[in-house]
């Protein structure tokens, strides 16, 4: 598989934070004595929020209504499903699109352009299309779409997709009946057949797509697909309009709204500022805004934290150094207070992390993970770390890559330096400005000279296995080829049954969290800001494939 540019889209985007970082180590080390360090995730934060009762539904709407202001942090690089692996670009297309299924707000998987999902034997899955299903300008879904559609994110044109990794066990894609669609797989795939429920398996026209060539998903060339919203205009740098597909075949989620208008206020405070003057009805967050408190206590918004399965990670960039040596990287976490990083970093917005994948990725699986879970915690242990390097070269350098203008990277990385320095071990920071970040993602001579960097990434269905399936060998993230489990992933993705998938999936992740190829500090919740003129939004991180702007209505 082949990296792509929006494979960076796991880091922020959004322009700088304003606040001042002087002293900040000094001030979260304080904090963290007092606090007694460690903590649990279901402590009351001081936004008052219950971190343990995340949310997966607002109010219902009351009404319709004529039109919904929504800000973006930055603007959409494409609107072609294949290339919208990131924040913006679901946002909006989540409206538009519809996959063969879907990811619900509760994050349960259900029914979505196919009525009916069968699997005859391990490597065969047969998508049952529903009838009256309409692209936008009128003509009918058919099967020749949905092959089209698949066929365009894997074989020969698999490096297209910013979605390959889901695509590497389809053989072939065919028609085998009027409203029949029949994939077969070189091997049993359990995260195929997942992610038909994000926009790895949205469904595009064939038609439309094929006489757009290049500009497909573009502002110039515009997108078709049977969403609850229609793509109105793109007018490049100023605005994206959607408007309320009156004839959409989901009669359950016919939008409330008449017309979505979305702007890209990247800078936090006027994006804030906007959104309590009702500028902008509203926003998800998927890092505590530096002002949130401003929304918090404001009188004309309201702030919903919803279940979400992102997470803030220190992530291993080089297979050499003194930061490969998995000694090092547990001794650093065992120094670290991730209740510090929760509280001070992140304004008590966010969760300790004892593991990559937390909670939310469970779904029915609950019984076996937690158990494996909670056999991890997050309290630093100083003590533990320096026994851990004992006999350990520790006259290195650790480099560690911090993006500019993020004060979230600059905060954690000062409380990282003197967690580190405290049990002996050199730590220093490399800026790399925002516009060059992501190049870290896709280039390994980006990456050279650093030995880890901060990451905010995120799996896109409700199964851990999506989360530890980067660390296989040649895997287009697995930055720091580390390659422990890739037997036992693969065989994970081929156990069908989730049980047992379960199963081999807490075995990588007990590895995973003992070797920290990536170090787990806090899980993000998904932030939501309403205008109180307006609710219904989608809370959860299903906003990113589900039309989560199609329940947005009148508060009144």
């Amino acid at each position: 598989m082949r990296t792509t540019p929006t494979s960076a889209s796991r880091v922020r985007r959004a322009s700088a934070r304003a606040s001042a970082v002087a002293g900040i180590a000094v001030a979260a080390l304080a904090l963290s004595a007092c606090a007694g360090g460690g903590g649990s995730a279901g402590a009351k934060t001081g936004l008052d929020v219950d971190l343990t009762r995340l949310a997966t539904r607002t109010a219902q709407a009351k009404g319709p209504i004529d039109a919904v202001t929504w800000n973006l942090p930055y603007e959409p690089l494409s609107l072609d499903p294949m290339k919208t692996f990131n924040y913006a670009e679901n946002t909006v297309d989540a409206n538009l699109c519809d996959s063969l299924q879907r990811l619900n707000p509760d994050l349960t998987t259900g029914p979505g352009l196919a009525e009916k999902v069968e699997t005859p034997n391990d490597t065969t899955v047969v998508y049952t299309l529903r009838d009256g299903v309409k692209f936008w300008d009128g003509t009918p879904l058919t099967p020749a779409d949905v092959v089209f559609s698949i066929e365009r994110q894997s074989g020969a044109h698999n490096g297209d997709s910013y979605f390959s990794e889901y695509f590497t066990s389809v053989q072939s894609v065919e028609q085998t009946g009027a409203n029949r669609v029949t994939v077969h797989l070189s091997k049993p795939d359990a995260l195929f057949v997942q992610g038909m429920a994000t926009a790895a398996g949205a469904i595009v026209s064939k038609a439309y797509a094929t006489k757009a060539g290049e500009q497909f998903g573009t502002p110039q060339g515009g997108i078709m697909c049977t969403g609850a919203f229609k793509l109105d205009s793109w007018k490049a740098g100023k605005g994206i309009d959607i408007v309320k597909n009156d004839a959409y075949w989901d009669k359950n989620l016919v939008p409330k709204a008449g017309k979505v208008s979305f702007s890209f206020i990247a800078d936090e405070t006027t994006a804030i500022n906007a959104l309590r003057s009702g500028d902008v009805d509203g926003q998800f967050f998927y890092l505590p805004p530096t002002g949130i408190q401003q929304l918090t206590g404001s009188s004309t918004v309201t702030t919903t934290y919803g279940k979400s399965f992102v997470f803030f990670t220190l992530a291993g960039a080089s297979t050499t150094g003194p930061f490969a040596d998995p000694k090092v990287r547990q001794a650093l976490l065992d120094s670290i207070d991730r209740q510090a990083i929760s509280d001070v970093v992140f304004q008590k917005a966010a969760i300790p992390a004892p593991t990559l994948a937390g909670p939310d990725y469970w779904g029915d699986q609950k019984s076996l993970f937690e158990p494996a879970f909670t056999k991890f915690g997050t309290k630093p242990d100083p003590g533990a770390a320096k026994q851990l390097l004992a006999g350990v070269d520790t006259s290195k350098e650790i480099t560690i890559a911090i993006q500019g203008s993020s004060a979230v990277h600059e905060q954690t990385a000062n409380l990282i330096q003197a967690a580190g320095q405290a049990i002996g071990l050199k730590i220093t920071t490399k800026v790399i400005p925002v516009e060059q970040y992501g190049n870290l993602y896709t280039d390994p001579k980006a990456r050279a000279g650093l030995d880890a960097f901060f990451t905010t990434w995120y799996g896109n269905v409700t199964d851990p296995l999506d989360v530890y399936q980067v660390f296989t060998t040649g895997g287009t993230n697995n930055f720091g080829g580390y390659t422990a489990v890739n037997d036992l992933v693969g065989q994970a993705r081929s156990t069908l049954d989730p049980a047992a998938r379960a199963k081999l999936t807490v075995d990588i992740q007990a590895k995973v969290t003992q070797d920290l190829p990536w170090t787990p500090l806090t899980y993000l919740p998904t932030i939501l800001v309403q205008n109180d003129r307006i609710t219904g939004a989608v809370p959860s991180i299903a906003y990113l494939s589900y039309p989560w702007a199609a329940t947005i209505g009148s508060a009144r």
